[in-house]
């Protein structure tokens, strides 16, 4: 940036942000086009849920819920229908009234099939009678805030899909100082938390007292790029003694959870560990907001904000979906698009899928449906050799050597590459992005994690099974 322009975004900073002045930022990454045009001034708008709606037994991380239903069962909005004993999991819930059409497999928006229970919807949208609020957040004790969290089947809306109530429940002798709101939505189009934080003000931040009673935090963070001014302003006018917000750069990918606790308070996860090693939990603004709705109205996370967008869709927008709900339903509500899409992203165009189909369910990781032309989505051919140009190592918000890395994966070299930090990688795609090359590197890295996964169970399964030997053989003996 030249020296006057720079001079001209200084003054600039002051102005907007007062006297912490300067957007926070972390090393790497990159600066993109962010297209948010498009929808950050389109209203939240709520959709119709489709005829019949799909709910995956497994949206978030850990154990896949078990159904609690069968077909020909009816069942009613916010009715629990799946769940597992695991900590690590997170129930599921119907969306609709109506009839289990079947269990069976689906296609899910990461392309794998899952189990699934589908539903006819029946149009009357009929309240479980077990929904009801839960009180007041100053009479729910830390535990009871989680108890809540886990059995309203909340997870990080922000695409990692964690479950929310073992991120807050922090480990005996562990302290949290900070609760760092992620506001951010660094990823280019998507703007559906933008308008939750315009619109959801108050929801917003009742989840966050409710998410920092319940870790233990002494303060709160809102952190916010500096591309979202309108949400800034609202942001520091509701905020209190224990809350402050914190203005980033806007810059890719700042919404990581590790980036976004180095650039506000410099602090460094260590590898393999949670941020409540540090002192820090980080939440997404709309699992705040989740929160809020099933402590006021009991309702569990039935429902979310989804961004639809593209140069070539008529009617883009951020819009309230039913979990569940197909895809084709969105096209139908944005009007479809100008001309023949050449790929069709869920989630943002850094860490999303290609989708080929339209039959696939928005899910609780469901954050955007992105809609690209040939002329941003061109073809691409077969990679160029890496030329050792080290743009991916420069660029790396995780500090790995990507261009290393993916050579040790393809020479299925998985325990070297597991000492590089190959588990470290985020799979925010700006090695791919900056590689000239064009080499496939978030690919490989998520081909070694998948591997290394596998290896885990066959050793786990191995343990077991010499476990279950030795008390079997012992068991037999006189």
């Amino acid at each position: 940036m030249p020296p006057f322009l720079s001079a001209v975004y200084f003054l600039s900073c002051i102005l907007n942000y007062g006297g912490d002045y300067m957007p926070k930022t972390f090393r790497g990454g990159v600066h993109l086009e962010y297209h948010k045009e498009l929808t950050s001034s389109r209203p939240l708008q709520e959709v119709e849920a489709s005829d019949v709606v799909i709910i995956p037994l497994k949206m978030h991380v850990g154990e896949q819920c078990k159904p609690l239903v069968k077909k020909g069962d009816r069942v009613l909005v916010g009715q629990k229908i799946g769940d597992t004993d695991a900590y690590v999991g997170a129930p599921v819930h119907s969306s609709v009234s109506g009839t289990v059409q079947k269990i069976d497999t689906a296609l899910l928006p990461s392309g794998l099939r899952g189990p699934a229970i589908f539903i006819e919807n029946d149009g009357l949208y009929e309240v479980d009678p077990s929904i009801r609020p839960k009180g007041l957040i100053e009479d729910l004790t830390p535990r009871q805030i989680t108890d809540i969290i886990r059995e309203a089947g909340i997870v990080g809306l922000g695409g990692a899909c964690f479950p929310t109530h073992v991120k807050l429940c922090v480990p005996e002798g562990k302290h949290v100082e900070y609760l760092l709101v992620n506001a951010a939505e660094c990823e280019p189009y998507l703007t559906c938390d933008h308008r939750t934080m315009l619109e959801r003000t108050e929801d917003l931040f009742y989840g966050i007292k409710a998410a920092a009673k319940a870790c233990g935090a002494d303060h709160v963070i809102i952190c916010v790029e500096d591309n979202k001014p309108d949400a800034i302003e609202i942001m520091q006018n509701y905020c209190d003694g224990q809350c402050q917000v914190v203005v980033l750069e806007t810059k890719y990918p700042q919404g990581g959870e590790r980036q976004l606790i180095k650039a506000v308070l410099n602090r460094e996860v260590p590898s393999g560990t949670l941020p409540y090693e540090v002192g820090v939990v980080v939440i997404n603004v709309g699992t705040a907001v989740a929160i809020a709705e099933a402590i006021k109205t009991g309702m569990p996370l039935i429902k979310r904000a989804v961004t639809v967008t593209g140069t070539i869709v008529k009617n883009p927008g951020n819009f309230i979906v039913r979990i569940g709900t197909t895809m084709d339903k969105l096209r139908d509500v944005v009007d479809g698009t100008t001309e023949p899409p050449s790929r069709i992203i869920y989630g943002g165009p850094m860490m999303g899928n290609t989708i080929h189909e339209l039959d696939e369910p928005v899910v609780k990781g469901t954050s955007g449906v992105v809609v690209l032309s040939r002329d941003e989505s061109p073809l691409i051919g077969e990679p160029d050799p890496c030329i050792s140009c080290a743009r991916c190592v420069d660029h790396c918000p995780a500090y790995l050597m990507p261009n290393i890395l993916e050579r040790m994966v393809a020479e299925n070299k998985l325990d070297k590459a597991k000492k590089l930090g190959l588990q470290d990688c985020i799979e925010c795609g700006t090695c791919s992005y900056v590689c000239p090359s064009k080499r496939h590197l978030v690919q490989w890295f998520r081909v070694g994690k998948m591997e290394l996964a596998a290896q885990r169970r066959r050793e786990e399964d191995k343990a077991k099974a010499k476990e279950t030997g030795k008390a079997v053989s012992t068991g037999g003996g006189m």
